[in-house]
């Protein structure tokens, strides 16, 4: 991050610990995320509809007060940024009335409701509706009596009124990444309730480098289990993306990923996240997408009902990920999406490489069958927020260039320990995207395998089958060992005849040495 956006994020989560001993991150989190996209939209409306009347030499402020212009105005702001507010519902205007300490809360549940208003029946309802749910202006976490909670959120607007984000920059870089930053702090401190909503960025950079690798442009990406959709705006990074489709089941992380999205610069129109269980109701089965990617909640439970084997998505193997661990579930869903032209990249538990059953024998269909499986990419355990398992990412094309061979790139010993994390450097990045790209052997690190190696193995994948990280320890010279003794003899007898000394000396008895 710049410097710039280290000092936003500091401000931001300085305003966030005014929260941070009334109740626990997972949920000052919606309190905190959900102002400063107050705050963002807000700018950004009274940003694009004075410059929209800098013609007319009047602000939006004074302009809505004119019949003229009232009508006119909400039909442009709608129709470009998805959303309109008047003038009284501003941010700028709600801070006003905090620092007179007034009361603001009726007024603030009505400006959160406005927004969401004022988009119904316009083709950006869908991702307004319900976005401030998880805002509850009443809990009694914020304070006992109503003066206790207003004092507290008229607080936190007043301190991010004075953080100036500089919409008038194209450069949406630093709000973004800020408020990226912010998601993956809240993270941290959730501890197990965290993983569910939150990829770490240095594992959602390897996942987008890899479907954008070669490519400038990616026509549509798609993740089913979107989370805060930081998987999805980091391809965005790495590629220009026309579209972006997503699935969450969790209410509150879907109302995150929206907001995220929007932050983040992308219009309304361009994205198309829903909220729903992807496995069982799943939205985008029409469309086939570029580039999908995904982090599933590990070894989930699902139905595995027998109704699932006339899908489409699973009709074709013959048999179900188990009740007790969707992993492949998620794979044979992702793989139904992808595009001709595409790749995939998942993160998954280790165990999805080697254990069998019904998962052994969608592994094997995979690989001998369809000959989809590109790489495997091994990861170093306690990166994810949540959960200390060692994770791997399995890498899927439908038409690949390397058809015979599988690569296996070990990874799992290239971090940086903090407190009780390990995270990935840049370095052990750029480490892993060089081997995926020139596929070569690299001792202790990365292997070309043979997918006649891999049928001779039973299409157990584990790592060490095929990449041998063993470290020989140093033999063991006695020779040496004997003259280095010999060498101290003449010390041991010194010592030891000032021990027999020093004991008669004093009438005590000797140790026997």
């Amino acid at each position: 991050m710049s410097d710039d956006q280290i000092k936003l994020f500091n401000r931001l989560w300085a305003i966030a610990n005014i929260l941070r001993g009334k109740m626990d991150a997972s949920e000052f989190k919606n309190y905190m995320l959900g102002f400063i996209f107050y705050k963002f939209l807000s700018e950004k409306l009274e940003h694009f509809l004075n410059k929209t009347l800098k013609e007319d030499v009047i602000d939006f402020a004074k302009a809505f007060n004119d019949s003229k212009y009232a009508d006119a105005l909400k039909e442009e702001a709608v129709e470009h940024l998805g959303f309109f507010l008047e003038p009284q519902y501003l941010f700028r205007s709600l801070v006003a009335k905090a620092q007179k300490k007034e009361f603001i809360l009726d007024d603030l549940n009505k400006t959160l409701k406005s927004i969401e208003q004022s988009t119904l029946g316009h083709e950006s309802e869908d991702d307004f509706v319900g976005l401030f749910d998880d805002v509850d202006l009443q809990s009694s976490k914020l304070g006992k009596s109503e003066k206790d909670k207003n004092d507290v959120i008229s607080e936190i607007l007043k301190q991010l009124a004075q953080i100036d984000f500089e919409l008038h920059n194209s450069n949406m870089d630093i709000l973004g990444d800020a408020y990226e930053y912010l998601i993956g702090e809240f993270a941290s401190n959730a501890g197990k309730k965290a993983g569910e909503f939150y990829t770490p960025q240095q594992v959602s950079k390897i996942l987008a480098k890899i479907v954008t690798l070669g490519k400038d442009k990616i026509k549509s990406a798609y993740d089913p289990t979107t989370g805060s959709a930081s998987l999805l705006i980091r391809i965005s990074k790495e590629s220009v993306v026309s579209h972006f489709s997503g699935q969450e089941l969790n209410q509150t992380t879907y109302n995150l990923a929206r907001m995220n999205m929007i932050l983040h610069g992308v219009k309304f129109s361009d994205f198309d996240i829903v909220q729903g269980d992807t496995l069982t109701n799943p939205q985008h089965t029409d469309i086939k997408f570029e580039a999908v990617v995904a982090n599933p909640p590990f070894s989930a439970n699902w139905s595995a009902s027998d109704l699932f084997l006339n899908d489409e998505r699973f009709s074709a193997y013959g048999r179900l990920a188990p009740a007790s661990k969707a992993d492949y579930a998620f794979v044979q869903h992702m793989i139904y999406q992808l595009d001709e032209n595409g790749t995939m990249a998942v993160v998954l538990p280790h165990g999805v490489l080697f254990r069998g059953g019904s998962e052994g024998e969608i592994r094997k269909f995979l690989i001998e069958d369809r000959n989809y499986l590109d790489a495997i990419i091994g990861l170093p355990s306690n990166i994810f927020y949540g959960t200390s398992i060692p994770t791997v990412i399995l890498v899927f094309k439908k038409c690949r260039v390397n058809s015979d061979n599988i690569i296996f790139i070990d990874g799992s010993n290239y971090f940086e320990k903090k407190k009780t994390q390990n995270f990935l450097r840049n370095e052990d990045v750029e480490r892993i995207m060089d081997a995926y790209k020139n596929r070569k052997n690299i001792e202790k690190f990365a292997y070309v395998a043979p997918i006649a190696e891999i049928k001779e193995n039973e299409y157990n994948l584990n790592i060490p089958r095929y990449i041998d990280t063993f470290e020989q320890e140093k033999s063991i010279d006695i020779n040496s060992i004997v003259d280095e003794l010999k060498a101290i003899e003449p010390d041991i007898k010194a010592i030891d005849a000032d021990i027999l000394k020093y004991c008669n000396e004093l009438g005590i008895k000797a140790p026997v040495l």
